[in-house]
């Protein structure tokens, strides 16, 4: 074993193994006592206004209701993310820590494109009315 580390193998896992099976039970129980509603079924002669994606799909919906180009950021963006490991100037870490000093422009863009999401998710479920119009407030 490495010198300044604890094994954590047994003890850890088990820990994690938990609580993995309680929130899934949770989950179950959360699902049962509050089923999803569905909508009707689908009429092709009666189309929602504003038809909106799934709530995770919003924020790219309205990315895109700008202009049809606003997807090639969206995909620089994820290729970005993907090749950080290595990207040149990726610092090694030797302690885990939150929000290392060493990754500060990594730790910025994660946070602010967190936030940007957020945002646009929020624009998407809340202001957005017949023919993909703002609201106001």
């Amino acid at each position: 074993m490495k010198e300044g580390f604890t094994k954590s193998t047994p003890h850890f896992f088990r820990i994690i193994k938990r609580s993995m099976l309680l929130l899934a039970a949770a989950l179950l129980a959360l699902a049962v006592l509050f089923p999803a509603p569905l909508q009707e079924m689908a009429d092709p002669s009666r189309t929602p206004n504003p038809v909106k994606s799934a709530w995770f799909l919003l924020w790219i919906q309205e990315l895109v209701s700008w202009s049809r180009f606003m997807i090639y950021p969206l995909i620089l963006l994820g290729l970005v993310f993907l090749l950080l490991p290595w990207l040149p100037g990726s610092v090694h870490i030797h302690r885990a820590s939150w929000l290392p000093r060493e990754q500060r422009l990594v730790n910025l863009l994660t946070v602010v494109t967190f936030l940007a999401i957020l945002i646009l998710t929020i624009v998407a479920l809340f202001f957005r009315g017949p023919n993909w119009s703002l609201i106001p407030l």
